[in-house]
């Protein structure tokens, strides 16, 4: 028998840490490292991404603009600097060493791994889909795969080269990456279009970075993604989470057959949320029971609410730690 690990996702929820607005952090090189720092000394969590609104970076540097959000939301782009793949296919790269807040995060990134020396810290890059959905807008997008699939293809591989260039800056500061390429789960994008469309370019980029930094390379997706799972797997991925959106225990029933993946299992993060730890409990149990006999697996949270009560996720951990996987 053996202890779970517990690894939430820490990205605005480093803000709530520090007792600081997201986007006030989201801005600032000092209050971003210290609030991920911060967030690692409580939570011990592997691995530290550093980041608040991290699907905004590589699109902010393209030339969306980023708007705060009100209250403590999550900065959010506010307008889209393209409007068709073709515009995509000509895009001439973003310099990693100048654009928009990527210096700063990757400073930031830097500052906690001095910080934490034992830390796993990593800088998010978004997949391909997910970056052109940002620049482009889902609705531009997703009317272009049913007008010009062959234009969005290509918007989507001319995109890899940037992103590998983005790669090559984190791994020369000795840091390490994970994608993240939520917006091309089911529903939004179909299986058959994330095959024909999507996984040519999400393949080559991962092959690409996963020779950069010499390993094969977490692959963070949310949503419905059972559907796609073994086009995810197509990319040589060596990390994938099952989140609480898909059938989870389908899920795990696949993955027994990939035992070099390791899989982070989602738990719902609403109980955590309303500190109701009765249902945390239930959660746990219902998690645990996912895991059976697989051999590389931790237990997350999905993004990590801002509002959820830094005290309240330690008594999850502590709870989830003094569990046995069966």
């Amino acid at each position: 028998m053996r202890s779970i690990q517990f690894a939430p996702s820490v990205y605005e929820h480093a803000a709530r840490v520090i007792s600081q607005s997201p986007w006030d952090v989201s801005r600032d090189v000092r209050l971003l490292a210290k609030g991920h720092a911060e967030a690692y000394r409580l939570y011990q969590h592997r691995p530290i991404v550093v980041g608040i609104d991290i699907y905004n970076l590589e699109a902010e540097a393209y030339g969306a603009v980023v708007s705060r959000a009100s209250g403590n939301g999550i900065p959010a782009i506010h307008t889209h600097p393209f409007s068709t793949a073709g515009q995509l296919i000509d895009l001439e790269p973003f310099d990693p060493k100048s654009a928009g807040r990527i210096p700063m995060v990757v400073e930031a990134a830097r500052r906690v791994a001095a910080a934490c020396p034992d830390a796993d810290v990593r800088v998010p890059l978004s997949g391909p889909f997910s970056l052109a959905t940002n620049l482009m807008g889902f609705e531009n997008i997703l009317c272009e795969i049913q007008t010009a699939p062959d234009l969005v293809a290509g918007a989507l591989m001319s995109l890899v080269t940037g992103q590998v260039a983005f790669c090559q800056e984190i791994v020369r500061h000795g840091l390490g990456i994970a994608f993240f390429e939520s917006a091309a789960a089911p529903p939004l994008l179909s299986p058959t279009s994330f095959r024909d469309l999507e996984l040519p370019a999400l393949r080559a980029i991962m092959a690409k970075t996963s020779i950069l930094v010499g390993h094969p390379v977490p692959c963070i997706m949310g949503g419905d993604t059972l559907p796609i799972l073994n086009s995810l797997l197509a990319t040589g991925t060596g990390y994938v989470c099952c989140p609480a959106e898909t059938d989870q225990q389908g899920f795990m029933e696949k993955m027994r057959s990939h035992p070099e993946v390791k899989v982070r299992i989602n738990m719902d993060p609403r109980p955590i949320t309303a500190n109701d730890f009765d249902a945390i409990k239930k959660e746990v149990h219902r998690v645990i029971a996912l895991v059976r006999d697989s051999s590389d697996i931790c237990i997350g949270t999905g993004c990590l609410p801002f509002e959820a009560d830094p005290q309240m996720v330690l008594k999850t951990k502590e709870y989830i730690l003094s569990r046995e996987a069966p």
